[in-house]
């Protein structure tokens, strides 16, 4: 049995929220999570390119999206315009599926630190592999952009796919600093990408290790 498991998961409860959050029972919850699957898939294609950082759903009376971004004016555009044509779209898309369409609130919150956020990383690695600029390259000026920020005390990426317009498929890894992967109340952040290229697609992951998070419990004796 691998001892792999996604390192966002493993601190569920502990250091991360979940990113859907709402309760329901029986078919409403089979629509529930139907819904969110299709609408996060569906998010994902049409904000790709706007360095998207999270995307959170809150379900209740209204239909909540938080959107985290690094920039924010790229989503809302001039005057709120492209906030909402993304509403829009969304309820389109929900209609299209036979869906319920609630009211949606959409929320867009700014990333002050893009360097240690592994997914706008891992989509910062993938547009400057679809670029057709040296892997290498690219793998050596993220870490140094990313340990150059006070949070991050360790990066590790992996690249896997026909690297440098390789014959055969392989895997290239380059680390710096110190990822523990085992210990839970280690911050890491995790992110997975993919570089759509001629020769076919080249995966990305990202591990951003930001130290250990210390919860301060005054017990009384």
């Amino acid at each position: 049995m691998s001892k792999v498991v996604h390192p966002f998961a493993h601190r569920l409860g502990i250091l991360r929220d979940w990113r859907h959050r709402w309760f329901a029972e029986g078919a409403q919850y089979r629509e529930n999570l139907k819904g969110d699957i299709l609408l996060r898939e569906f998010l994902m294609k049409e904000l790709r390119g706007m360095y998207v950082g999270a995307l959170e759903i809150e379900r209740g009376k209204v239909l909540r999206i938080i959107v985290k971004t690094s920039r924010p004016g790229i989503i809302i555009g001039r005057s709120g315009e492209g906030s909402t044509k993304i509403k829009k779209s969304i309820e389109t898309f929900l209609r299209k599926k036979g869906l319920p369409v609630p009211e949606i609130k959409l929320d867009i919150e700014e990333i002050r630190t893009p360097e240690a956020n592994a997914a706008i990383v891992a989509y910062m690695i993938a547009e400057g592999l679809e670029k057709r600029l040296a892997f290498r390259r690219v793998l050596k000026q993220t870490i140094e952009k990313v340990m150059a920020n006070r949070d991050v005390k360790g990066v590790r990426i992996t690249l896997s796919g026909m690297l440098g317009g390789g014959s055969m498929s392989r895997t290239e890894t380059l680390k710096k600093g110190q990822v523990p992967l085992q210990t839970i109340r280690a911050d890491v952040d995790y992110a997975r990408e993919r570089a759509i290229l001629p020769l076919g697609v080249i995966g990305v992951k990202v591990w951003i290790y930001k130290g250990e998070v210390f919860t301060n419990k005054n017990k009384d004796k």
